[in-house]
């Protein structure tokens, strides 16, 4: 399923991720009826990126944008927008860095563990390892994430992942 639609970049200013364009409901109707929570969307033809849909009580369906999204769209709220979906048939719903994958597939342990993370979880950490841009630091990032399941025998603390994020995994 794909569904192409304009409508205008708002920001709600009392919101975490205040960046958004709203759904027509009709639309977002359809991929509820067809069970799809996680979708790919593009801006004006622009990068497509990992998102999902989202609500603000009542009829209000909306799709969340990060400042990463707008800057490269060089997007601007009141801009009139051109947004493209589809439905996400990633195993994920983000992509997998591969310096994720090579380690999953050495380290049967985390991977074991990793797995049996619910998916927001495992997309929260797969966000993380992407956010770098340096190999080296996507594989340390997830070596920590990896070796934090282990530790914490597959129990995902964010308090004290972040404290080895900060002290890093030496080679």
């Amino acid at each position: 399923m794909k569904t192409t639609f304009q409508t205008t970049l708002d920001k709600f200013e009392d919101s975490l991720y205040p960046y958004h364009v709203k759904v027509p409901v009709g639309i977002y109707k359809s991929y509820a009826d067809s069970k799809i929570k996680r979708i790919i969307v593009s801006y004006n033809g622009g990068i497509p990126v990992h998102n999902a849909f989202l609500s603000k009580g009542g009829n209000i369906k909306y799709i969340k944008l990060n400042k990463k999204t707008m800057k490269e769209g060089n997007l601007n709220v009141g801009d009139k927008v051109d947004v493209v979906i589809e439905e996400d048939k990633s195993k994920y719903g983000v992509p997998m860095a591969p310096e994720m994958e090579e380690l999953l597939n050495q380290d049967i342990e985390g991977e074991v563990l990793f797995h049996k993370l619910t998916p927001g979880k495992i997309r929260s950490l797969l966000f993380k390892v992407n956010s770098y841009k340096s190999t080296d630091k996507r594989i340390e990032t997830s070596i920590v994430i990896l070796e934090h399941l282990k530790a914490s025998n597959g129990t995902l603390d964010w308090q004290m992942l972040n404290e080895a994020f900060k002290i890093g995994f030496k080679l």
